[in-house]
């Protein structure tokens, strides 16, 4: 490890990635600009890409002292990747920003540091695309999903598929894990008893590579995701405030 990485950062900033061979070094760059003169470190997790991805930020780390590579095995999904990125960070604080590059990392320390300033109470403020540049089917289907998700759950989302999120570390870890989980961060944190936060952030057209996801596919993947939730939700019970004698 490195004398930049020998004490523990204020802000771990997490990046999923799976064949993103000329975007993933690009962002990393973008990263350290926007953090430069923090305390932080970036951890990109490669998710068994199967183009030059692992290979561009290997060679990139000798270039950005603060960036970690970590790589799956097998391909397991970009909610899985965000959990070993999580597992991995050192700092209380994870910033969360998709692969592609369509999150600016300049609106990451935004959020970071509204989270900073929150009180406890708060574990997360996400981002919420302010001018999405998406295909217009792609923003249609985005709009319903969470339309239908933001009334069945009462999550106080209006974006849960911006991939630009701020949250508190140990509350992360404590929310049940399953595949698809980044699109529920704000339910189930309120489910553990906290509040979230959200904040307008920019969004830009990818540039490389093309998208993880159809439409069809989402669809699919969100109906039985929300049922898992909603059944998480009702088996829920807190137990008010803690008192130790």
């Amino acid at each position: 490890m490195t004398d930049s990485l020998a004490s523990i950062p204020d802000i771990s900033v997490v990046v999923p990635v799976h064949n993103e061979s000329g975007a993933a070094v690009p962002l990393a760059r973008e990263i350290a600009e926007a953090f430069a003169g923090r305390s932080y470190e970036m951890i990109f997790v490669n998710d068994a890409s199967k183009d030059s991805t692992l290979v561009e930020l290997q060679a990139a780390m000798a270039e950005l002292p603060t960036l970690r590579v970590l790589s799956h095995a097998t391909n397991a999904g970009q909610s899985r990747a965000v959990r070993t990125g999580v597992l991995a960070a050192r700092a209380p604080i994870v910033v969360t920003l998709d692969g592609d590059g369509q999150n600016p990392p300049a609106d990451a320390p935004r959020l970071a540091d509204a989270l900073i300033a929150a009180p406890a109470s708060v574990a997360l403020v996400g981002g919420v695309r302010a001018k999405r540049q998406d295909s217009n089917a792609k923003r249609q289907a985005s709009i319903w999903a969470n339309r239908i998700r933001k009334k069945l759950l009462s999550d106080d989302a209006d974006d849960t598929g911006c991939g630009l999120k701020a949250f508190r570390r140990d509350v992360f870890l404590r929310l049940p894990y399953f595949d698809h989980i980044h699109r529920y961060l704000p339910a189930l944190t309120i489910r553990e008893g906290y509040e979230n936060r959200y904040l307008d952030v920019d969004h830009r057209h990818r540039e490389t590579g093309q998208s993880k996801y159809t439409n069809w596919g989402r669809l699919r993947a969100s109906f039985s995701d929300l049922l898992g939730v909603m059944w998480l939700k009702s088996r829920s019970r807190r137990p008010g405030a803690i008192s130790e004698f």
